[in-house]
């Protein structure tokens, strides 16, 4: 499971791409873009996206609120379907945002590799930054 920018080129790596952004990036035609798929549903709610506004101060509230939404409504669904994705081979998460360390592409990747290894801590599992 990889968590990168969309804004950045693919490679042999990525396996399955998929935005998981509400909003489409800025300057980015959907031909460059070069995804699989673009699955906003998984994405925060508005009101959650511009609360948190990419404050680093804010991620582990966002974090946990985030995590929350996940678990109800389009968003759950869109989660189960993250994971399937994630079970037939590489998956990587893309985001528009500059820090994709504290985006929801990373909080998804860590979401989905808990529920891959129910054994493991809650949150002591990171993606891959690419």
């Amino acid at each position: 499971m990889k968590v990168g920018r969309v804004y950045d080129r693919a490679t042999d790596q990525d396996g399955h791409r998929v935005l998981v952004d509400r909003l489409w990036p800025r300057g980015m035609s959907k031909s460059r873009a070069d995804i699989g798929e673009w699955c906003k549903q998984a994405a925060p709610s508005t009101a959650l996206r511009k609360w948190y506004s990419h404050d680093p101060q804010r991620f582990a509230e966002f974090r946990r609120r985030y995590r929350v939404e996940l678990a109800a409504g389009e968003q759950a669904t869109a989660l189960a379907h993250l994971r399937e994705l994630a079970t037939d081979g590489a998956l990587t998460l893309l985001t528009a945002s500059k820090d994709p360390l504290i985006s929801e592409a990373a909080v998804l990747a860590e979401l989905l590799q808990e529920l891959a290894n129910p054994g493991a801590l809650p949150g002591t599992l990171d993606p891959t930054i690419v």
